[in-house]
């Protein structure tokens, strides 16, 4: 492991955000079970703490520890990760602590959570050093634009507690996101698109 990498994953276990590329923009990235780390994403994009953030992985096996994959939300993933597809899921019962699920206060109330892998291999170097699951969501303020390279981060006075330099990253569309809702057993499994992107998706 780098300095660099070494030192954003200190970061992160102290409670830290750490600003970082994907395939798509810059991300924040914070321990899913630092609760101090997750407000702190909040706080610097002005964000309301109701609204739901997604969480990066490492890989299927871990998305399917805090999450209930089903049949078609296997193959999705199988299909496009690494890549920018966030597959939402329902989350697995949740208790502060326990090994298998996140924790209570992570996206309160929300009975779903959204999975990526990222292809960007900074990102997924820093997933991999970190090992375990971070907060993913762009490095933007609110209402402004999804950030391309550092200056633009910082250029909208957010400021992050360490920055993997990625340079100037292409100009690409958000992620896609797709909902996935389990069949009962007489139905099959049914795909809501919610956004989008750089995978085209056909319900």
């Amino acid at each position: 492991m780098n300095d660099l990498l070494a030192e954003a994953v200190k970061v992160l276990h102290l409670g830290g955000v750490v600003a970082h590329p994907t395939e798509t923009c810059y991300g924040l990235a914070a321990d899913v079970f630092s609760k101090a780390g997750v407000r702190k994403v909040y706080d610097l994009k002005g964000m309301d703490m109701g609204k739901p953030v997604s969480i990066l992985v490492r890989d299927l096996e871990e998305a399917q520890r805090y999450g209930e994959f089903s049949p078609l939300a296997v193959k999705l993933a199988l299909a496009y990760w690494p890549g920018p597809l966030t597959v939402i899921v329902p989350r697995k019962g949740g208790g502060d602590g326990a090994a298998a699920t996140l924790p209570v206060w992570f996206n309160p109330g929300v009975e779903w959570i959204g999975f990526r892998v990222s292809s960007n291999k900074k990102t997924r170097e820093l997933v991999e050093a970190f090992a375990g699951p971070l907060t993913t969501t762009s490095a933007n303020k609110t209402g402004q634009a999804a950030p391309y390279s550092v200056q633009e981060i910082l250029k909208q006075g957010l400021v992050p507690d360490f920055v993997l330099d990625g340079g100037q990253i292409g100009r690409t569309e958000a992620s896609t996101v797709v909902k996935v809702i389990p069949g009962d057993g007489e139905e099959d499994d049914r795909l809501e698109i919610l956004r989008q992107g750089p995978i085209q998706l056909q319900v």
